[in-house]
């Protein structure tokens, strides 16, 4: 199996001592980068769960610069203990909670004066109390500071520092001797002990804002602290802690005063000499540091800009927009060498103090936050089958290109060249992207959106893959292809290029480029795409457009009918799906007159449940997918009633179904087999025994059986792909895959564009073996599948026990009543329906013969 797509940005990375490598929390796992390359190296897996914190024993000596050791720490409730650069767990720690943050203050004291000839080292943890939770003023206080003995592997006996609602992130200085966090509108700082032991008593002050704080930052030699809140506001303390911390601590303060007008800006009784505030940044506060000489403070927050303010004075210069909201900076044994993370997933290399980007660590683009201009399931994913590539939206009007066996991002296409800047109003969306079969071409819808009501614009852009720098560039635009209405899909011929965009203003467009007489390997220099045909049916909105494997057949979805076109001629070869309708539109034609006539005088009851069910299915298709080179079509209707259908183009007819929603459907493009993405129902959500809190199946299907072959159970299933990737040989010798030739593996992106890669048919798939993935989910257990792993197990049905013998057997009195059972497309017409239901409501008289 290969994973990836991991987020690089939820926790703040490390350097080594070397500063050759950056250590980074990657899901249940630390990914070492070279920082000359941007490249990963190595990993430390062991946790099970999210590692929240990672921390490099810093060297003592410059000789000792070679050492590499580390502390990590996650969510399963475990401290671990590394040499990283081999790597090889040392130590556990079991504390038996999660672990939200962790520092461990001595690591970083330049002297520790203690009369022990090895001192013992302690680690302050901000833990989830999961256990028993106390109530104050009837809110439960989960978040707990808690102090561990690493040096004798277990807690300080019984002592809690502090309890707040949720777990804080903990903050340390630079000197080791104070940590703090930031708690609602409130700063609380304790002084680490001079002689370090579980009983030490640690001091505490707390300092008080107007507005809730995010982040702060210690100052390296004086006793100032920074602290940023959520309106853009930097406060200063200075001279902190005078009261109740002036016991020789070696940092340099203010002479101690009780008068608060000379205390300008503390508020009440805080201990400090000031407060000063700051204010440029428009929306919250996220990033904090102090220059190791402490006259600068940098700042950072959601605009993506570095604000760089001179301590003393107050004035301030800007860096370089980085065009992300900031979320960590971290500093490194090398002074000239820094990182700051972003939100868009990069971790930037910078060079200091001119903060120059010298290499960016990219991973993959966590999703939109605009999901409701997704269309369907074409929601901004798309892949590119035969390189391992997947192409996805990003919040910067780009489209990332990101290897799934490299597990890194290749490259970026501005769709739109606008200046993104984070916060802004979002103005553009890019809406659809869409890969050919081969790579080498690609197509994107964005949607300018309407101000006050005007000025909305719809493109269709068209991209050729260049085959020297195999980057993309922009062959064609189309403004408002499908004059006002939106572009529900996208889809490219197989073989030529030919593409076909459905909308929902009811018409579809056959586009061709250089009228589609060179080959789809061979260069169009100067291509330019031209409209080849316009296509409806009845005015309905067409939602979901697909080509056949061959592309001889062009399947396009009017709304609940699947038509089929050949695309040269722009002919209407059949319809299928347009027989279930028109009986369900009889049957509602027959729904009125019960209502109306049946209704008072109770008998609607037994009718009304049949017809909610037929009506119910009638919901538009949002996804199409041939199986394969089989005979089979596969659509996906969602609703109060979704539905899985596949039918069978000899017959022009549904062969099976299920009512299942599905996010995605994929084809292996040489095989008839297909794999369906669905999340599972509400009530099997709560069946914790069997899915383990998992919303949705994976299911594979050969097209012909309606009996899954394999059935697998994931996590955040909602937003998810699905794709047949052609299996890359040096990846998957890399990964052990099974150690046998592939011919093509399952990729599956859940919501969170996480990512797992791994043989349908291989060994491990085949077993059913359970496989922990954090974010993605485990196979199935073994002997679950289809129905069972959904609804549960069906009663055993012996055929050949014989019913009992006192049963009696006797003709319908009201045939009525069941004649509407059964599936609708297998339903009498509509004459037939009327006669009996009509001859059920005479009355039967009895005539007697002398």
């Amino acid at each position: 199996m290969i994973r990836g797509g991991r987020s690089y940005v939820l926790s703040p990375p490390a350097f080594s001592n070397d500063a050759k490598r950056l250590l980074v929390c990657t899901a249940n796992t630390v990914t070492i980068f070279s920082t000359a390359t941007g490249l990963p190296v190595l990993s430390l897996d062991g946790h099970t769960a999210l590692v929240t914190a990672v921390i490099v024993v810093p060297a003592s000596t410059p000789a000792s610069k070679i050492l590499c050791y580390c502390w990590t720490a996650s969510l399963d409730g475990t401290i671990r203990y590394w040499d990283f650069s081999v790597p090889e767990l040392i130590k556990i720690i079991n504390v038996n909670l999660p672990i939200i943050s962790m520092v461990i203050p001595s690591l970083l004291s330049q002297t520790a004066e203690t009369n022990d000839k090895s001192p013992k080292t302690f680690a302050y943890l901000s833990v989830e109390n999961t256990k028993e939770p106390e109530k104050e003023s009837g809110k439960v206080l989960r978040g707990q500071i808690k102090k561990c003995n690493l040096t004798n592997s277990r807690m300080a006996g019984g002592m809690t520092l502090s309890e707040t609602k949720q777990p804080e992130i903990i903050t340390v200085s630079s000197s080791g001797k104070y940590f703090g966090i930031q708690f609602k509108r409130k700063l609380r700082i304790w002084k680490v002990p001079i002689a370090e032991s579980e009983r030490a008593v640690v001091k505490k002050i707390t300092l008080h804002h107007t507005k809730n704080m995010n982040v702060l930052a210690f100052h390296p030699t004086q006793r100032i602290v920074a602290a940023g809140d959520v309106t853009g506001r930097i406060l200063i303390w200075r001279g902190f802690g005078d009261r109740t911390f002036a016991d020789g601590d070696g940092l340099v303060s203010r002479k101690l005063t009780n008068n608060e007008e000379e205390r300008p800006g503390v508020r009440g009784n805080d201990d400090a000499d000031s407060c000063t505030t700051w204010h440029w940044h428009s929306a919250e506060v996220n990033v904090l540091f102090f220059s190791s000489d402490g006259a600068y403070l940098y700042s950072g927050g959601k605009e993506g800009v570095l604000v760089v303010w001179q301590l003393d004075t107050g004035r301030k210069k800007f860096l370089p927009r980085i065009g992300s909201p900031l979320l960590w900076f971290t500093d490194s044994p090398d002074p000239s060498l820094s990182s700051i993370s972003c939100a868009d997933n990069q971790i930037h290399l910078l060079k200091m103090p001119s903060m120059e980007i010298l290499k960016s660590i990219s991973g993959i683009k966590l999703p939109c936050s605009f999901p409701e201009m997704c269309n369907g399931l074409q929601s901004g994913i798309a892949f590119d089958c035969n390189a391992g590539l997947v192409a996805l939206r990003t919040e910067n009007y780009c489209i990332q290109l990101y290897s799934l066996f490299d597990d890194r991002g290749i490259s970026e296409v501005v769709v739109c060249e606008r200046n993104h800047q984070p916060g802004d109003e979002v103005t553009v969306v890019v809406t659809l992207a869409v890969l050919s079969l081969d790579g080498s071409m690609m197509s994107t819808a964005e949607v300018k959106l309407p101000e006050e009501g005007l000025g909305g614009l719809v493109c269709l852009k068209f991209w050729a893959l260049g085959s020297q720098n195999k980057e993309f560039s922009l062959s064609t635009i189309v403004y408002e292809p499908h004059r006002d209405a939106g572009i529900s899909a996208i889809a490219f011929h197989p073989t030529r290029p030919m593409a076909v965009s459905s909308s929902y203003g009811g018409d579809f467009k056959v586009w061709v480029c250089n009228n589609g007489i060179q080959e789809m390997d061979k260069p169009l220099p100067n291509s330019g795409w031209t409209c080849h045909a316009v296509g409806s049916y009845k005015k309905k909105p067409m939602t979901a457009a697909t080509f056949s494997s061959d592309g001889s057949v062009l399947a396009v979805a009017a709304e609940t009918v699947i038509t089929l076109w050949d695309a040269d001629k722009n002919i209407l070869v059949a319809v299928i799906g347009e027989t279930l309708m028109d009986k369900t539109v009889g049957l509602c034609r027959i729904r009125s007159f019960v209502l109306m006539v049946l209704f008072p005088f109770g008998i609607f009851d037994a009718l009304g449940s049949s017809y909610d069910f037929v009506i119910d299915l009638l919901k538009p298709v949002v996804n199409l997918a041939f199986a394969g080179t089989s005979e089979y079509l596969v659509s996906a209707s969602w609703g109060s009633k979704p539905q899985l259908s596949i039918w069978s183009m000899s017959k022009l007819s549904v062969s099976w179904s299920y009512m299942l929603h599905v996010e995605a459907i994929a084809s292996a493009a040489d095989m008839s087999f297909f794999a369906a993405l669905a999340l599972l129902p509400e009530s099997s959500k709560c069946n914790e025994t069997s899915i383990k809190g998992r919303d949705g199946v994976i299911l594979l299907f050969n097209a012909s059986d309606p009996v899954p072959i394999f059935t697998w159970s994931v996590k955040k299933a909602k937003g998810g792909a699905l794709a047949f990737i052609q299996a890359n040989q040096f990846a998957i010798d890399e990964n052990e895959l099974d150690g046998k030739p592939h011919q093509s593996l399952l990729a599956y992106i859940n919501g969170d564009h996480e990512y797992l890669l791994f043989d349908p048919q291989g060994k491990e798939a085949k077993e059913q073996s359970t496989i922990r993935q954090e974010g993605l989910g485990d196979l199935e257990e073994a002997g679950k599948f289809g129905y069972a792993s959904i609804y549960g197990e069906l009663p055993q049905f012996d055929p050949k026990r014989k019913q009992a013998s006192w049963v009696l057997s006797a003709p319908l009195e009201r045939p009525w009543e069941t004649v509407f059972s059964g599936s609708s497309h297998n339903l009498p017409p509509l004459t037939k329906l009327c006669s009996v239901f009509l001859e059920s409501l005479l009355e039967k008289r009895t005539v007697n013969v002398d």
